[in-house]
């Protein structure tokens, strides 16, 4: 895991190693501080002599002025260090979601990666800035203050290192308890986020089924358990403070008893006993920053932890060695193909699927909610991999394509809808960022998408908000299929992306793709009989098995559940489109 977060450090290195070395250098001017104090008090004002008074002075000046350049230098390059690294680990880890297969994706809640991107990579920036400049500074602070101790008075010394001993098993029991909860605590972040995200991109759904009160229990509930969780941890580090508190105040003590006795007995002198407090006080606050910084690091493992499942997390789809670039062209062919999302179900989703698509061919797709209809095209694109048999596509296995390449040449319209906030324009050349507007208004004619674009008033250019909130269902939906239109692909899949726009417009939409894209290999899958019945041949899907392919009329004669659904359908006198969908 070290490994693996250590090596977006990279162009920071210079600034993970300078921040230390300044606060090694503030240490040590600080140590000094306690040493010239003891001077001026013992050679300079019991001596009476002025100008080492006034020597001294010059040069603590000097010192304090060098211990805190030191320290600014310290915290500029260690906040430097800590952003970059920060930086490079939020975008390694989003370029390694962007690679993730959707069987990758299906392991982790969208709430959780945006949990892992912003709060766990905070956590993590801000223990690294602590290590950077604590976990050096403050070991390193309290030896020499030790070692600085011991040279005035070895005895008085022991006090410091009983005092370390004890606090040093105290803080190991703290911080081991509160591991516990930190670890329990960013998995209600994710429920947190995921209450927040959905109620704010299914605002119109909330509102609509007035259920404006149930979210706001539901969001109190995960916010509560965040609550819980951390005032558990509290309970634990709050005892940190009165302990740190009880030893410094008791060195103290201790050493002002033990060190007024020593001057009486002229065995230590003024001077030496300020600096012994100071080193004191110094001891015991450097205990109290390292007990800061093993709470920190306690709290930042459990996001170190996470963010490693993602970083490390590998695609389960890959390129082959040698990938094939050419795809001759949109003919479909599974053999013998079986599908299961996870590996240790029972059934699979698909089983022994075979077919045979000619390229060109309009192919309607229909089947009962949970058919696995969706789950059958996406084997085509590689959205995932057939676990037995193989998926040919230009007489080629899927598996021997790129995948960018395979991609481009298969263009599919996902069930789910998504345009992005920009112009309408912006959003077309999703599918080709290099298309002309002619070419976009092209395949927005196809897609008979046109009629509505040229009645906004700023046309192509009206701008779209976040998820295309501000068009409806159906135009939402005829715009991505333009966008998908326009990479001009061999086969183009359109996943139930017809649902939301009327009979009618889906019957000129048929119409276009006959006359304008013949050649393009076109699967539809669809609820309605009217939208595949007129496809060259139709394939029936129950339970994941093939029940039935052939022709409108082959499968009225033959196919019971087809003959089901048409007369379901068909019963009032048929869709008011059918004549014109011919």
């Amino acid at each position: 895991m070290l490994r693996t977060l250590s090596r977006h450090i990279r162009e920071y290195k210079k600034a993970s190693l300078l921040t230390p070395f300044f606060m090694v250098l503030e240490v040590m001017m600080e140590m000094i501080i306690p040493l010239m104090m003891a001077s001026i008090i013992d050679d300079g004002i019991q001596a009476g002599n002025l100008s080492h008074i006034l020597r001294m002075g010059v040069l603590m000046l000097l010192v304090a002025g060098a211990s805190l350049f030191s320290g600014i230098m310290g915290g500029y390059y260690g906040a430097k260090a800590s952003c970059g690294f920060a930086k490079n680990l939020r975008k390694a880890m989003y370029e390694n979601i962007q690679s993730f297969s959707f069987a990758n994706i299906d392991k982790f809640s969208t709430a959780g990666l945006i949990t892992r991107l912003t709060t766990d990579v905070t956590n993590l920036q801000m223990a690294y800035q602590m290590i950077l400049r604590m976990c050096f500074r403050s070991p390193v602070s309290l030896l020499c203050a030790m070692f600085m101790a011991f040279t005035i008075s070895p005895r008085l010394s022991l006090v410091y290192v009983a005092a370390v001993l004890i606090l040093g098993v105290c803080l190991a029991v703290i911080t081991t308890k509160a591991h516990k909860y930190f670890s329990q605590v960013f998995p209600k972040y994710d429920d947190l986020n995921a209450s927040v995200q959905e109620n704010v991109s299914a605002i119109r759904v909330v509102k609509a089924f007035v259920r404006e009160d149930y979210e706001k229990l539901r969001f109190t509930t995960a916010s509560e358990n965040i609550h819980r969780m951390f005032v558990k941890a509290e309970r634990v580090i709050v005892f940190n403070g009165p302990l740190m508190q009880t030893a410094s105040y008791g060195c103290i003590i201790v050493i002002s008893w033990l060190g007024a006795q020593m001057i009486v007995g002229s065995q230590l002198s003024t001077g030496n006993l300020m600096s012994l407090l100071t080193y004191c006080i110094n001891i015991l606050m450097n205990l109290m920053m390292l007990s800061m910084i093993f709470v920190m690091l306690t709290m930042s493992a459990a996001s170190a932890r996470r963010i490693s499942e993602v970083r490390t997390e590998t695609s389960t789809l890959t390129n082959p060695e040698k990938p094939d670039y050419d795809i001759p062209d949109g003919s479909i062919c599974f053999e013998h193909v079986t599908f299961r999302y996870n590996d240790s179900a029972e059934r699979p989703v698909l089983d022994d699927i075979n077919l045979s698509i000619r390229s060109g061919e309009t192919i309607g797709i229909i089947g009962a909610t949970g058919s696995s209809k969706s789950s059958l095209v996406s084997l085509i694109s590689r959205l995932y991999d057939a676990g037995e048999g193989r998926v040919l596509v230009g007489g080629k296995d899927v598996r021997t394509y790129d995948l960018d390449t395979l991609r481009n040449e298969v263009s599919v319209v996902l069930q789910k809808n998504v345009l992005f906030s920009g112009t309408i324009y912006e959003n077309l050349r999703w599918g080709d960022p290099e298309a002309t507007d002619e070419e976009c208004q092209r395949a927005c004619r196809l897609a008979c998408a046109d009629e509505f674009i040229e009645r906004f008033p700023e046309g192509y250019h009206t701008h779209i908000e976040q998820g295309g909130s501000n068009v409806s269902g159906g135009q939402k939906q005829r715009l991505c299929i333009a966008r998908a239109l326009l990479k001009k692909p061999k086969i183009l899949i359109l996943d139930d992306s017809t649902s939301a726009v009327d009979t009618a417009t889906d019957a000129k939409i048929r119409r276009s793709f006959a006359t304008e894209i013949p050649n393009t290999t076109k699967l539809i899958i669809a609820q309605r009989i009217s939208s595949v019945r007129h496809a060259d041949r139709i394939i029936v899907l129950e339970d994941g098995i093939i029940n039935g392919f052939g022709t409108h009329e082959e499968l009225l004669k033959t196919n019971d559940i087809y003959r089901e659904v048409y007369e379901s359908q068909t019963a009032g006198g048929g869709d008011f489109d059918e004549g014109g969908a011919a």
